[in-house]
């Protein structure tokens, strides 16, 4: 997913190849003796099938790079995922236990003041649950068999995968469109929250998910809609649809309702209210 996508009518240029060796620097050199040269030679042979041996075990599964290993690395994502999870839930509930503590001493006139303000920005900052008419957008890899359309250039595998930068563009399409709320999966996204990748997979707020990915707005569904289609990153996304098969689906729903935001607030710089 790190990888970016271009528009499909764009020519994508090659790299230049490498310049080769200097020869003329490499014969300046002092002739080395015929000994030398025959041990290098025996080392070259040598090195070469250690590799050769190399690679045939581990095409065999008999190297380090066990058949298994994909599935160790699995479960220990799994397991890790879940931990997170755990840790967010406890971070909800001290934060709900702070909120308590601190409403209880609103006899103190100076205390309720600075509550009433928090009150005021649990709501721009995704703290408080919100409700409401919705658009579910739904984005997905193209499916392993996926063939171009007619007239469409052969896919890179580049291609057929979602990418941060899709993700993203979605998100800032329903922001614009005058979402009060959005949730990427099962999270709901604050200000601070950043979308990320890792291989083709998304990471957010310390865990870790697998298309297909499924953003949900809270707003009013047509102005969502039609700020999603307007989007150039969106409209760029859509080509390779039709292209290649990647997943697209957009629905309106009659009512949702979305959880605060539970997670840390990575705060970097902060001022004192008014």
């Amino acid at each position: 997913m790190a990888s970016g996508r271009d528009q499909l009518d764009e020519p994508v240029s090659a790299a230049d190849p490498e310049p080769g060796p200097d020869t003329a620097a490499r014969k300046a050199g002092r002739p080395r003796s015929r000994v030398v040269w025959h041990t290098g030679v025996v080392l070259v042979f040598a090195l070469a099938g250690a590799l050769f041996l190399t690679a045939r075990d581990t095409a065999n599964g008999q190297g380090d790079i066990r058949p298994d290993r994909g599935a160790q690395l699995s479960d220990v994502i799994r397991a890790q995922n879940t931990h997170n999870q755990q840790l967010t839930e406890q971070v909800a509930a001290q934060r709900a236990d702070q909120d308590a503590l601190t409403r209880a001493q609103s006899a103190d006139a100076r205390v309720k003041a600075v509550q009433d303000q928090v009150d005021a920005l649990s709501g721009p900052v995704a703290l408080t649950p919100v409700s409401g008419s919705a658009l579910a957008v739904t984005l997905n890899d193209a499916p392993p068999n996926a063939q171009p359309a007619a007239g469409a250039p052969a896919a890179q595998p580049d291609w057929l995968i979602i990418h941060q930068q899709d993700v993203q563009a979605v998100v800032n399409a329903l922001w614009a469109g005058g979402a009060t709320g959005i949730q990427l999966m099962d999270q709901r996204l604050a200000p601070t929250s950043a979308v990320r990748c890792v291989g083709n997979t998304l990471l957010l707020q310390g865990r870790v998910y697998s298309p297909p990915y499924v953003i949900t707005a809270v707003g009013d569904p047509t102005k969502l809609r039609a700020s999603l289609l307007a989007a150039p990153a969106v409209q760029t996304y859509l080509e390779y649809v039709s292209a290649y098969g990647l997943g697209w689906d957009v629905k309106a729903r009659d009512r949702v309702t979305l959880p605060g935001y539970t997670g840390p607030l990575d705060v970097s710089f902060a001022s004192v209210a008014p």
